[in-house]
């Protein structure tokens, strides 16, 4: 289906422009175990890099699905010891982790929606300590991703199987710029320049708010924190080594004011969220909070995700992605969050990145909350981008400045 070179390539621009692992450094590589080939040469690119010990934990979607149907919701919110010291030690050792998905969207859309949030409760409460590690930069981490039938068949129903997984490789491989004859590390150099520069833009402007307009009815405005910074493409960890946190990726991200949100937003694309697909949603906001919602599809899910916990319900995130990106113009909907929302302008509900407020890595999770920044135990990107998509930035002088107009930056 794709030449070991390709796979190498890809596994390399995984692990060196990726996580970036450094000599010394422990490398810990989560995937399913469908894909033991493709991990098989990111173990080896992780060796060759300098690791001092590459780990794989192993997985199945179908295992898990299983588990969800047959345990009781009491087992599936017991989460044992062994795992949060496996993670801490890890990061207690200064670990890269390279998550590797391909999961199926909709899997567990027959499966009880309560077995599933108590499960997510469980584990966010868990390692909810263990969380700023990657929040917070302090390591490097990165998402990438590979096809599986499933999820090709979900992106392509018309298809064969092979048709389907072919298709979706040649979608997943344009948008993280790997081909045949290319140089993927040097391409994706040129890329992070070219998002810095965006970032650079958006924080010399220092907007006080951003109000997002369209015809499908989303009228919001998005007041974002005092001394925010936008960043995007390309990261700095504590240890000092640029990664890539999201492969592929297109947007410029920064904080919103967590009392600062208020009208109306209607999503454009689905999103897959506790293995099911919430469709045709909007979200109200007043003073920052979430005060009504409504979906097509799977509403329930929707509930469970607005009210997770009590900062759920505000934004962490508001992202900035022109709809003439490269995956967008490929006109497929990946219904894979990793994806769409390089495709489209999307928020997030839910717990912010300290990185986007001067200082934030290192401040307490009090001192972020004095900073306006949102605390929760989950972070959910959903899209909102349209080709109509109107944005206007207001500075502290009381400007407005055009900054998307017809779906596409123009600062």
């Amino acid at each position: 289906m794709v030449s070991e070179n390709v796979l190498r390539k890809y596994a390399k621009l995984a692990v060196v422009m990726g996580v970036n692992v450094q000599k010394g450094q422990p490398l810990v590589i989560s995937a399913d175990v469908r894909d033991h080939e493709f991990v098989s040469y990111c173990v080896e690119e992780g060796y060759k890099a300098g690791a001092s010990q590459v780990v794989v934990e192993w997985g199945s979607e179908h295992d898990t699905k299983w588990s969800y149907e047959y345990m009781s919701k009491e087992d599936l919110a017991e989460i044992p010891d062994w795992q949060y010291d496996k993670r801490k030690y890890a990061q207690d050792k200064g670990a890269c982790f390279l998550n590797v998905m391909s999961s199926t969207p909709g899997l567990l859309k027959d499966i009880d929606s309560e077995k599933i949030l108590a499960r997510q409760m469980a584990a966010s409460k868990k390692f909810m300590p263990l969380q700023a590690y990657t929040m917070a930069n302090q390591g490097q981490w990165c998402i990438v991703a590979l096809p599986s039938v499933g999820w090709a068949k979900k992106v392509f129903p018309d298809k064969s199987d092979d048709e389907a997984v072919k298709a979706l490789w040649d979608a997943i491989l344009m948008s993280v710029r790997v081909s045949e004859d290319n140089d993927p590390i040097a391409e994706w150099e040129q890329h992070n320049k070219e998002i810095l520069t965006h970032s650079k833009q958006l924080n010399d402007y220092n907007f006080k708010s951003l109000h997002f307009t369209n015809s499908l009815g989303t009228d919001l405005t998005v007041e974002l924190v005092e001394n925010h910074i936008w960043a995007g493409g390309c990261e700095e960890a504590g240890n000092g080594a640029i990664f890539n946190p999201n492969m592929p990726t297109e947007e410029n991200f920064c904080m919103p004011y967590k009392y600062g949100v208020n009208g109306k937003v209607v999503a454009t694309k689905p999103l897959s969220y506790q293995g099911k697909l919430i469709d045709g949603f909007s979200l109200t906001f007043k003073d920052g909070k979430v005060v009504e919602y409504s979906a097509e599809k799977e509403l329930e899910a929707l509930k469970n995700l607005v009210e997770f916990d009590e900062g759920s319900a505000y934004l962490g995130e508001v992202a900035l992605i022109s709809y003439d990106s490269p995956i967008n113009k490929t006109g497929i909907l990946f219904y894979n969050t990793l994806f769409d929302e390089n495709a489209s302008c999307h928020l997030a509900l839910g717990r912010a990145y300290p990185m986007n407020v001067k200082g934030g890595t290192t401040m307490s999770q009090e001192e972020l909350a004095k900073a306006g920044a949102n605390g929760s135990m989950t972070h959910v990107d959903f899209m909102f981008g349209s080709r109509d998509m109107h944005v206007d930035g207001t500075t502290h002088d009381g400007e407005v400045v055009a900054v998307f107009r017809n779906g596409n930056f123009v600062l």
